[in-house]
């Protein structure tokens, strides 16, 4: 019996490629995310595409009630819907501050709380969480970004406590820099809101480190996230995290084994190089 996967955020970069991955591995996939016209690919290939906002519950529990139906188990959730807001934090309108927690921590927590029932009546199923890097370490202007992310971290280590005894493994990804909308996203929001304020000549030169951090050979594509992902599906016992992608394991490394000022200087001198 063909195993079934369910990706969020598959309308491009990490979430496409993971789609395909999986699909070339032999799962059933669903794919959802708010563009739905962005997944033609994927129904083309194969997947089910379905509309997802994870800000909308009824848009959840609606996808989650179309893969009962039609798949009757779900063996793989892929929680990978998220995006940066950007800006320091003086700048940043509480409101962006709430809808970064909602898209990155609240749906991915309402998804898990839909599928654990299915997977617990199976006595198996995997959740992997789509982190970064950026949820063990911290860089200017990404406050409210960072702050989801740290938030994933705890969440799942939570969450991999608690449905161990049913069968159920949470694996956190934690990727480097992949080169995907995210960087131009982030950089474009970062200029909304600091671009002109009194952190604009730090906030600008961030923005043009972002920019050209996109181009460079330090940034990989997305498929080796997805390659990452499949070795967490596959893996008999898996690890509690991979870190996929150019740039997290040193600098994970590196806030492990430097003391906090010594890696805040690091941060910045690295936020500031563009200028």
């Amino acid at each position: 019996m063909s195993k079934t996967a369910f990706v969020t955020g598959a309308s491009s970069g990490i979430g496409e490629a993971t789609v395909k991955r999986l699909m070339a591995d032999g799962f059933t996939v669903f794919a959802g995310a708010r563009r739905v016209e962005r997944m033609a690919p994927l129904a083309s290939a194969g997947a089910t595409t379905l509309a997802l906002d994870v800000t909308d519950d009824a848009s959840i529990v609606n996808a989650m009630e179309r893969i009962k139906a039609e798949a009757g188990r779900l063996d793989v959730l892929v929680n990978n819907a998220g995006y940066g807001a950007y800006g320091a934090l003086e700048d940043v309108p509480l409101d962006e501050g709430r809808h970064q927690f909602e898209v990155n921590v609240f749906g991915l927590a309402r998804l898990c709380q839909l599928v654990l029932p299915l997977m617990r009546e199976q006595r198996s199923g995997r959740i992997i969480n789509v982190s970064s890097m950026g949820g063990k370490i911290s860089e200017p202007f990404g406050a409210w970004y960072h702050a989801t992310k740290f938030a994933v971290e705890g969440l799942s280590d939570c969450l991999r406590m608690e449905v161990a005894p049913f069968g159920i493994d949470v694996v956190v990804i934690e990727p480097g820099a992949i080169r995907t909308e995210w960087a131009g996203i982030s950089r474009e929001g970062l200029l909304r809101a600091s671009g002109a304020s009194a952190y604009a000549p730090y906030a600008q030169r961030h923005a043009k480190m972002l920019a050209q951090a996109d181009t460079t050979r330090f940034v990989s594509p997305p498929d080796v996230v997805a390659k990452a992902i499949s070795r967490a599906v596959h893996a008999k016992r898996p690890r509690a995290r991979y870190s996929p992608g150019a740039g997290a394991g040193p600098l994970l490394l590196l806030r492990w084994a430097l003391p906090d000022r010594m890696f805040d200087r690091l941060m910045w001198l690295i936020s500031q190089r563009a200028g």
